[in-house]
């Protein structure tokens, strides 16, 4: 990987972080494998998403790179930064102008992301986190946080954790136990979401927790120690 340019090598490990369990050693492999040495970046714009999956595939002797868990959307998305495509996200959102106080009683959510605006990321590979200002009736993509820089971290998990701690909720595919761990200590509580679903519509479902808060989202949204008890109790807790 040292002797790549700086750009395919950036191309290459954008690829990886959307391709849960390949690190990557292996995509270079399949990539030596399947297009040849030395890679370039004619070569990396010929990679197509069936010999991508099939080299996927032979990762578990299957002959479809689906069977590994990941996903033909996932697939898709490594082939596109491998094309160098990485910046061309047309669905991203845009996100808005917001100052304490716009949307009173509201907290603060980081959703998982790695393509337009999809809860499609797992905790430790994903390519960036949206940031929503999120109240009973109302929400806002307040911004869009890159995780480039995590890949320097000594503790990747760690900096990725600190990169939204000023979030009270977390919505992300999938985290591993120790990186859950290290959310729970910056006081953001996770919510795994398998299916990829619309950020939009996940805090949407998300916003009927306001009507019956249990005492950790109380806390959140600032409300006194006799308020969460008294809402403790009132929910039969």
């Amino acid at each position: 990987m040292d002797a790549l340019p700086r750009e395919l090598a950036l191309r290459i490990a954008l690829a990886t972080r959307v391709l849960p369990g390949v690190d990557i050693p292996k995509i270079l492999g399949i990539l030596h494998e399947r297009v040849g040495s030395p890679l370039s970046d004619e070569k990396l714009k010929s990679v197509t998403v069936t010999n991508l999956k099939t080299g996927l595939g032979s990762l578990d002797g299957e002959e479809d790179g689906e069977d590994i868990g990941i996903g033909l959307a996932n697939i898709k998305l490594a082939v596109r930064y491998l094309w160098g495509d990485e910046a061309e996200d047309e669905d991203l959102p845009t996100a808005q102008p917001y100052k304490d106080g716009d949307l009173p009683e509201s907290i603060r959510v980081a959703v998982g992301s790695n393509s337009g605006a999809l809860v499609n990321g797992h905790f430790g590979s994903c390519i960036r986190f949206l940031v929503y200002q999120l109240s009973a009736t109302d929400y806002r993509l307040i911004d869009i946080r890159s995780t480039i820089e995590a890949d320097d971290a000594e503790d990747r998990n760690l900096f990725r954790a600190n990169l939204i701690k000023d979030c009270h909720v977390l919505f992300v595919q999938s985290i591993g136990g120790p990186a859950a761990a290290k959310v729970i200590r910056a006081d953001i509580y996770p919510i795994k979401v398998p299916d990829v679903i619309d950020a939009v519509e996940q805090l949407k479902e998300f916003q009927s927790v306001f009507a019956a808060p249990p005492p950790w989202f109380a806390k959140a949204l600032g409300r006194s120690a006799e308020e969460r008890v008294r809402f403790a109790h009132d929910d039969g807790c």
